[in-house]
């Protein structure tokens, strides 16, 4: 149960309000996802069935987050028939039911990414373009953008000057034929054939809009085109659509979310009635301040200004540093003073930058401290190219039938495998309907495959089948994994191919690492085997991935790094908001670019409203590029803060360190900054 004179008056309208489409502006910090929860459980107090009651959110995570709080408060039986779920969850329930409509059979699979690239290089493959400058992956965003916004192989356009659009508008029909043809769809499709259904069939879009009669939708700023319109025919029937979000807090426009559809809301679904949630309750005054003067510069977005009652608190420090190294050692001094001042743990800490090559100072100083954190972002261990060969290979030699990896390694490192025979390998394992693997047992059979590929053909046989002897032995699965590192020399194919020595000294360190976490299974494992460490490599692979990955580290009492796109949703006591500066803050892709420049914008606010109780802003004066140093310009949004938010720093010890060509420019650069902050 929950108290509605708990909330405050403009929670307690929202929570209240059923009738007709409902717009609430959420800022950040100011509870909406209890007003959420909230809502969902008074419309059950009301009367109003749970299977007529959907909530939509972006994460398996936040959705079951929101079903578990509802039934905290109204119990699990009241929410039995309710749907809160994901938008490709949603889309999921519809197919499963009505996709015959459509062709295909009930019992369709969903392809994941491997199967999507695995199927694009075939179809590459068959019309001859698999050594286009185009790779899968590049392929792939293409159609997904476009099913995002609901272009169709049929409608999609070919861009002048694009070749790669050509491409995409050969392969795109293709694509989607054989996906029909193998009774599969993939991610994106769950969405545009729902909304396809909807649209073709009249039945259905009245059978849903009167299944759902209230409808929820948390972080609306960032939905797409295609979600935008499966809500639209959804609340056809009724407009009892509420929808939670923030448009300062739109960031995602790479990922495809359209901020038009929050700010044009109230024109989509007359009626509405907007409530806008300004209290906060998780920054100081001053804090919030800051981040209110900097992003009512920004011309579209809806006029709102954050508030608190719980004072104004330390004004906000920047500090202008030397170069990175510098900026990464004031924050450094500053973790140490803070934590014993205040009596802080490491966790309490969190260090923003906008992208995350920005990292590699504060990490490489946080270690120099021996201080613990935890790096938020960036690609996982496991994903790394260097690392999935290997992993590959082990995959390979559990399971021959395997064919996305067995084609991963079959001339990886290169034995003289091409394309050509590779291609005559997979046309004959279809025409006789048998494994790659059983192909390769017997090549000689091949058409057209000459003698010296056929050897290395069978050579890898021979390979694959030794180990898969070898890794049957429990006791010398260590030993084996670094035989198959020596045989097949990986180290002298990375730097082959690594333009940059400093990068194929990284990758090949990643790979040593898998020896340690070889080494780790097999000292936590009783009965250790290499189907045990590839389902464990599996199911950590998983558990580090994304979401899941960033909750289970910010448990740890460490100091946390993470890019600005991460950081959204999160809260620290104390934010260190680093690169204050043009070309990092904002991007210089976005600089020339004004509704860019608006996104950079509302970036540099869900940095600054990160915070609790304690917000560090620093820029550098200078910073290394190709080894040469470079001066920097200060952050057009520090300007837009008032100097009287501000407590001004410079590391002048470390300016009168510098040889006087430099120290002339750093004078000049300081004194830029001072007038900037009107001293």
């Amino acid at each position: 149960m929950f108290d509605l004179n708990s909330l405050n008056p403009q929670q307690r309208s929202a929570v209240t309000h059923n009738k007709g489409p409902l717009l609430l502006l959420a800022g950040a910090g100011s509870g909406k996802t209890r007003v959420i929860t909230c809502r969902i459980s008074h419309l059950r107090q009301q009367g109003v069935p749970a299977e007529q009651i959907l909530a939509l959110t972006f994460t398996n995570k936040a959705a079951r987050e929101m079903a578990e709080r509802v039934q905290e408060m109204i119990g699990r039986n009241a929410t039995k028939g309710m749907v809160i779920a994901t938008f490709h969850s949603l889309g999921v329930r519809i197919l499963k039911s009505n996709i015959d409509r459509l062709g295909f059979k009930k019992n369709f699979s969903i392809y994941a990414s491997a199967d999507q690239q695995r199927l694009i290089r075939d179809l590459l493959r068959e019309i001859g373009a698999d050594n286009s400058s185009a790779d899968a992956d590049q392929i792939l965003w293409r159609i997904s953008n476009a099913k995002n916004h609901l272009i169709s192989a049929d409608s999609y356009q070919v861009q002048d000057r694009d070749p790669v659009s050509s491409l995409v508008a050969t392969i795109y029909p293709r694509y989607q034929k054989a996906l029909k043809a193998f009774n599969a769809v993939d991610f994106d499709d769950l969405l545009m054939f729902s909304v396809q259904l909807l649209e073709q069939h009249a039945d259905l879009l009245k059978d849903y809009c009167k299944r759902f009669q209230y409808q929820m939708v948390d972080e609306y700023q960032d939905t797409n085109p295609v979600q935008y319109r499966l809500l639209k025919l959804l609340a056809s029937g009724h407009s009892n659509l509420c929808v939670v979000g923030d448009d300062d807090q739109s960031i995602y426009a790479f990922r495809g979310a359209d901020i038009s559809n929050i700010l044009d809301f109230e024109h989509d679904f007359p009626g509405t009635k907007v409530i806008k949630l300004e209290q906060n309750y998780r920054s100081t005054g001053n804090i919030l301040a800051a981040a209110n003067a900097v992003i009512k510069n920004n011309q579209k977005r809806t006029e709102k200004a954050l508030w608190t009652d719980s004072g104004a608190g330390a004004k906000i420090e920047y500090h202008l540093c030397t170069d990175g190294e510098d900026e990464a050692r004031q924050v450094m001094e500053k973790i140490h003073s803070e934590k014993y001042r205040h009596k802080l743990n490491y966790g309490d800490f969190a260090i923003l930058y906008r992208t995350n090559s920005q990292s590699r100072a504060f990490e490489e100083q946080l270690r120099y401290e021996n201080i613990p954190y935890v790096l938020i972002g960036g690609q996982q261990f496991f994903d790394r190219k260097e690392i999935k060969d290997v992993i590959a290979y082990l995959k390979t030699v559990q399971n021959p039938a395997d064919e996305v990896n067995l084609l991963r390694i079959l001339n990886y490192p290169k034995r003289g495998i091409g394309e050509g025979s590779i291609d005559r390998i997979i046309r004959y394992s279809a025409d006789q309907n048998i494994s790659l693997w059983k192909v390769l047992q017997q090549v000689n059979q091949v058409p057209e495959m000459n003698d010296r590929t056929a050897a290395a053909c069978l050579s890898f046989v021979e390979l694959i089948t030794r180990y898969r002897k070898n890794f049957k032995q429990p006791l010398r699965l260590l030993e084996t994994l670094q035989e198959l590192f020596s045989e097949l020399k990986l180290a002298d194919e990375i730097y082959r191919q690594e333009k940059d020595p400093q990068a194929a000294k990284r990758r090949v360190e990643n790979q040593e690492e898998l020896l340690n976490s070889m080494s780790t299974y097999l000292d936590r494992t009783e009965a250790p085997n290499l189907a045990g460490y590839l389902e464990r490599i599996s199911l950590f692979d998983d558990e580090t991935v994304g979401k899941n990955d960033k909750e289970s580290k910010l448990k740890l009492d460490a100091v946390t790094l993470m890019s600005l796109h991460s950081s959204k949703g999160l809260e620290f006591p104390v934010v260190f908001l680093a690169g204050l500066e043009e070309g990092f803050l904002p991007h210089k892709k976005s600089i020339y670019e004004t509704f860019d420049i608006d996104e950079e914008r509302r970036l540099c606010y869900v940095g600054i409203t990160r915070a609790q109780q304690q917000l560090f802003m620093l820029g550098a004066q200078q910073r290394r590029k190709y080894g040469k140093l470079e001066q920097r310009e200060a952050s057009r949004f520090l300007s837009e803060i008032p100097d009287t938010l501000l407590q001004k720093s410079t590391d002048k010890n470390s300016a009168t360190q510098q040889p006087e060509d430099e120290a002339a420019s750093a004078s000049s650069f300081f004194d830029n900054i001072s007038q900037m902050f009107g001293d």
